[in-house]
């Protein structure tokens, strides 16, 4: 499997060393699993260190997710102090049915050509006009 510390090691100002691994063995099992992905079906897909517990207590630390997002987008998105990085926002629906899903309202698509029962969603994104990258920093959905 493709190894993920390296890349993970720029959060160390935000992050202490256990939470890299533990995130380093979540993220590994999330690439390698397909179907559901719950906190069993993680803990079955991870490596040495990965027990269920473990997953349980990542899963309940509050952690500062804008920051350790700005790290990763600057670390691995600005190789050179001359490029031009662009904020882009995009909003998405996601047409929906039933009664009981949260956040489901009454949101206008340019595909159907009108207001349609969807989830309603923003996402916020860094590009790289250099690099041609991009590194998504936000995504957070929008209640009717």
């Amino acid at each position: 499997m493709f190894e993920i510390m390296p890349l993970l090691v720029c959060l160390k100002p935000v992050l202490n060393y256990t939470s890299i691994r533990q995130l380093a063995c979540i993220a590994e099992a999330m690439l390698a699993m397909s179907g559901r992905v719950t906190m069993l079906g993680l803990s079955r897909w991870t490596s040495e260190g990965g027990s269920y517990r473990t997953i349980q207590r990542f899963f309940s630390t509050q952690f500062n997710w804008p920051a350790i997002r700005w790290l990763f987008a600057r670390h691995h998105l600005l190789e050179d102090e001359n490029d031009t990085i662009v904020i882009i926002g995009d909003e998405v629906n996601v047409t929906k049915s039933g009664k009981k899903t949260y956040g489901i309202g009454r949101f206008v698509s340019k595909l159907y050509g009108k207001a349609v029962p969807s989830l309603y969603f923003l996402n916020l994104t860094l590009l790289s006009v250099k690099n041609r990258r991009s590194s998504s920093i936000m995504m957070e959905q929008i209640t009717p």
